[in-house]
């Protein structure tokens, strides 16, 4: 038996996709593989933001390699994320309705401050500074921007600017000047001043660059001074100078840059400028690990089962105060229908009773707004906050869940998910919504005696010892609750 079983990150970024294969040992990550391969998805995103077929078709052709190589892996030692070009196309579902047939694994499409957070967590663990650091990562569509001392983050961002759309909105023809660096740097600057103050004000003593763009820089300013291990302002300042002599993209030979990164330098260089020179940094240092030894090292958190999303559920809960106590009982309650029901609904997802614990315990975070209309502040608060650790999709799971546990249940504005089928997440809504209803008193021993059973439709509730009779109240929210369930198609039968 392997006692220390293999784990895999695979990055899907709008410029390369990566693959890394490691295993603990005594506690430490070691890197027993890695694949790297150019998709340039980014250049196949047009004006409205839909991906060409010609881009998705060179993705399916990696992630085919990338299966091939992986096809030992249990799913959950293998964690993908999609970044910015795949969480802005708009037929994000046809492209993953075309990987599910070619990738076995789950595409976690994750939002900018994940991707952020994630990077600054593969710094932290191999990068060790005793005061505040700013870590920047150019990739492709976006740029993250994270201050954070040790292991903890203190702000994060994701900006739209990246080496490839700056280069192909400022430098498309391929002719390289001052002018067009300039408005380069000066929309980078335009990009960065939302959030200047606050960083500022947090300060830094360290600045770490990572990813491909910087590794690039650093390279071609080493060529030039072996012995110098940062980039400085100077640095940057003297390659734009060379790469404005050159005057067109393909004229660009300059030791240390590859001819597949010379076609997005220009974009990436002029974002670099920006950064620097609207923070004052005088120099940066370069990490080569980012977003996926970060991925790594969650995953091997999950596999200890210290998973990160248990910890912001927590966290927001402490936050808004909830009543854990009934939190907790709602949650027991979900838990026990779950366990009755999973089989005859064929609830089969391996986070649903995750799901259903994180709902039962932010159910009531909107009661920090108001009462009236609770579920909606509660899942507008979840749908829009910093979750550390969820992806967008199952933050608009739980936001789901939350939005409808009572009232109506709108279809229309039940969103269309991409991991599970609108019809599951309607089942977990109606567990949800009866054990916040058997527990609407908020006693101890709230749940009442009974057995419960379903078909693919229905839903049969049988009370011992004429509990119904003897609780009129209840009675008349469940049949209530009956009219709003077969609005949505589910029968719910009581007696």
């Amino acid at each position: 038996m392997n006692d220390h079983p293999s784990i895999a990150a695979v990055d899907l970024g709008s410029n390369s996709f990566h693959l890394v294969v490691a295993r603990e040992v005594d506690g430490t990550l070691q890197i027993l593989h890695k694949e790297k391969q150019r998709v340039y998805l980014a250049d196949g995103l047009d004006d409205k933001f839909r991906l060409s077929q010609q881009a998705i078709d060179r993705a399916l052709i990696v992630l085919k390699q990338f299966a091939k190589t992986l096809q030992d892996f249990p799913a959950c030692n293998v964690k993908v994320a999609a970044t910015y070009t795949f969480r802005r196309a708009k037929n994000i579902h046809a492209f993953l309705t075309q990987a599910n047939k070619a990738f076995p694994f789950h595409i976690d499409v994750i939002a900018g401050q994940e991707e952020a957070r994630l990077i600054y967590q593969g710094v932290a663990h191999y990068v060790h500074n005793e005061d505040n650091r700013l870590v920047i990562d150019i990739g492709g569509g976006s740029t993250e921007l994270i201050v954070g001392k040790h292991f903890k983050h203190k702000l994060l961002t994701s900006r739209n600017m990246g080496c490839v759309s700056y280069t192909n909105q400022f430098f498309s023809d391929g002719i390289i000047n001052s002018k067009r660096f300039n408005k380069a740097e000066i929309k980078a600057e335009q990009e960065i001043e939302a959030i200047f103050a606050n960083y500022v004000a947090e300060g830094w003593k360290n600045v770490i660059g990572t990813s491909g763009t910087i590794k690039s820089i650093l390279a071609m300013v080493s060529a030039q001074n072996p012995h110098q291990p940062c980039i400085t302002y100077d640095d940057l300042l003297s390659l734009k100078q060379q790469f404005i002599k050159a005057k067109r993209i393909d004229n660009l030979e300059i030791e240390g840059l590859t001819p597949e990164r010379q076609q997005s330098m220009c974009g990436g260089l002029a974002i670099l400028i920006a950064i620097f020179r609207e923070f004052a940094i005088t120099e940066l240092t370069y990490s080569d690990f980012s977003l996926r030894e970060g991925l790594l090292h969650e995953m091997q958190q999950k596999l200890a089962d210290k998973d990160i999303r248990s910890n912001t559920i927590n966290n927001v809960s402490d936050r808004y105060t909830v009543d854990k106590a009934h939190a907790t009982r709602v949650s027991d309650t979900a838990i026990w229908l779950y366990e009755r029901l999973k089989s005859s609904w064929e609830l089969n997802n391996k986070d649903d009773v995750a799901l259903l614990t994180w709902a039962a315990k932010l159910h009531e975070i909107g009661l920090s707004i108001n009462s009236s209309g609770i579920n909606k502040h509660s899942a507008y608060i979840v749908a829009n906050s910093q979750l550390p650790g969820f992806t967008q999709q199952e933050q608009l799971i739980l936001s789901s869940l939350i939005r409808f546990y009572r009232k109506k249940i709108k279809l229309d504005e039940l969103s269309e998910f991409i991991t599970i089928s609108q019809q599951q997440v309607l089942k977990l809504i109606t567990i949800l919504r009866l054990a916040i209803l058997f527990n609407q008193k908020r006693q101890v021993s709230q749940k009442p005696n009974m057995e419960i059973s379903a078909n693919s439709t229905g839903l049969f509730i049988k009370f011992c010892d004429n509990y119904l009779q003897e609780h009129t109240l209840l009675q008349a929210d469940l049949e209530l609750e009956q009219r709003y369930l077969k609005k949505v198609g589910i029968a719910l039968n009581c007696s």
